[in-house]
């Protein structure tokens, strides 16, 4: 049941809904003529914040500032006396948690783009790449370069701050449209690498086995097979868009387009393309080894006393739920010191400013997604978003039910880890039942549900969709078409993925 707090002191307010369990109704209150209505006002409440928060961050208003109208608005015409106990009890409480564990993630990984441009090392790869797989083969590189990463277990976040730099000066060389880049970007770290490729470390991969009981290798065939297929359709239709950017004589862009370029390189000579590889190289395997170095140093938790001054309480810290997040900053300090330590000359003139940018950008993205945490976790907490997962239940077979179910949740949300975690808390048990009385195996129901989270979740409201626009200068209006055409694609790969399974029994 879903309870909030308010009204007098001490007096329990309440419930905005009751949830009777899977696979049953909100019960509100009301004669059965008035909780249909209440059902159709919960709904349309959590469909117009939605669609509010869409139009304006595609529309290119600050996702900041309206992430907490769309929130507060729909709070307000489902209970106006919860409006401020729910933005500062859940809606900046979630913001602030957000900032808490991710900012330094943020922050890290803008530098240590910032220092790939300055360096030169940027330059480096890309004639190398140039020169391995042709001009004509631009695209290919960059994705292929932002799959590489993901699945080392970079952040997907700090992945965009990398490999904009490169993206930028391989585009400009080969004169592709600036435009194309976040697709291309979105197309090599927020699909296949993320939930659909055996064994990625990404979160939405590892989710599904504390409820499945699987590993992050589950159904390794059909995950293969879907990555395949991803990739396959999504280069072509990249390759397609660039192919009439060329027939329109588009180049790679003017004006407003070029917001946020790189830096131009200032020193004499480029480094060797090993040389300027390595902080990427270490950035990946570092996070791999300290990933499992962290929880053997400092076990389950670790205590300490903040102050040797009176009696303060020891500060606790849980580090199987943080182990992660510093593996990827102690990774980041790595590539950094090793940008520094081979590239001090070209980096030296343009540090403090560089670096300045960088904290900017960082900022900008952190809130960014910040406010969309914030945000989706209101809507979570309204009746109407219990009303579409119940409703969702109504289809019969159990591996579509649960890839829509959960597609559906990550779009509302905004957010694949949490539209995932969401479901699967509220309806895994059911997925489950279902799964057995149709004899099919846990291992295809982690992948299916694992490819689900990370389709529609890249709306226009997603955080990580409005950090990617932020980082390369463009808007939704210029750029948003192509992400939406690969977020369709990575959507129709479940589906795919189920027809495999049915028709081969593969898994």
């Amino acid at each position: 049941m879903l309870r909030t707090l308010g009204g007098r002191p001490g007096r329990r307010h309440r419930p905005l809904v009751q949830w009777a369990g899977p696979g049953a109704v909100p019960i509100l209150p009301g004669d059965r003529h008035g909780r249909r209505a209440g059902w159709a006002m919960s709904l349309l409440i959590v469909l117009a914040a939605l669609a509010f928060l869409m139009v304006v961050a595609y529309r290119g208003y600050s996702v900041i500032l309206f992430a907490p109208v769309a929130a507060m608005g729909a709070v307000l015409l489902t209970d106006p006396s919860l409006v401020a106990p729910m933005f500062t009890g859940l809606f900046m409480e979630k913001m602030v948690g957000f900032l808490k564990l991710y900012f330094p993630v943020f922050l890290l990984g803008a530098v240590f783009g910032k220092l790939i441009e300055t360096s030169g090392f940027s330059k480096s790869i890309v004639a190398a790449t140039i020169k391995l797989v042709g001009a004509e083969r631009a695209m290919l590189a960059i994705v292929l370069v932002c799959a590489v990463l993901t699945y080392g277990g970079v952040s997907l976040f700090v992945v965009v701050f990398a490999v904009y730099p490169f993206a930028a000066e391989l585009f400009r060389q080969n004169d592709i449209p600036k435009r194309l880049i976040p697709g291309t970007i979105a197309l090599g770290a927020f699909t296949f690498t993320m939930d659909a490729l055996p064994g990625t470390p990404q979160i939405q991969n590892i989710i599904p086995t504390a409820f499945f009981g699987t590993t992050s290798w589950a159904a390794p065939v059909l995950g293969t097979v879907g990555s395949v297929f991803i990739l396959a359709v999504g280069m072509s239709y990249l390759e397609w868009r660039r192919r009439v950017a060329l027939r329109n004589g588009d180049g790679y862009g003017t004006g407003v387009e070029l917001r946020n370029e790189p830096e131009p390189f200032r020193g004499d000579r480029l480094a060797h393309p090993l040389v300027a590889l390595l902080p990427l190289v270490l950035v990946a395997v570092s996070n791999f080894l300290l990933t499992r170095w962290i929880p053997m140093l400092y076990g389950p938790s670790h205590e300490f006393v903040p102050s040797t001054i009176g009696n303060p309480a020891p500060v606790v810290q849980e580090v199987a739920k943080v182990a992660a997040i510093w593996a990827v900053q102690g990774a980041l300090l790595i590539g950094i010191l090793t940008v520094l330590a081979f590239a001090w000359k070209p980096v030296a003139s343009s540090f403090a400013e560089g670096t300045k940018n960088a904290v900017n950008g960082a900022m900008l993205a952190s809130m960014n997604t910040a406010s969309e945490y914030g945000f989706g976790a209101v809507i979570a907490a309204l009746p109407g978003f219990l009303v579409v997962a119940n409703a969702l239940q109504a289809i019969p077979n159990p591996l579509v039910n649960q890839a829509v179910s959960i597609t559906v949740l990550a779009g509302i949300t905004g957010s694949a880890s949490g539209g995932l975690s969401i479901a699967l808390a509220a309806m895994g048990d059911t997925f489950i039942a279902n799964a057995q009385a149709y004899g099919i195996p846990m291992d295809v129901l982690h992948r299916v549900a694992s490819m689900a989270s990370g389709g529609m979740d890249t709306l226009p409201h997603n955080g990580a969709v409005i950090t990617l626009l932020a980082v390369t200068g463009l808007t939704h209006k210029t750029s948003y078409r192509d992400i939406f055409a690969i977020t369709l694609i990575k959507t129709a790969a479940v589906f795919f993925v189920i027809g495999v399974f049915y028709a081969t029994g593969w898994v």
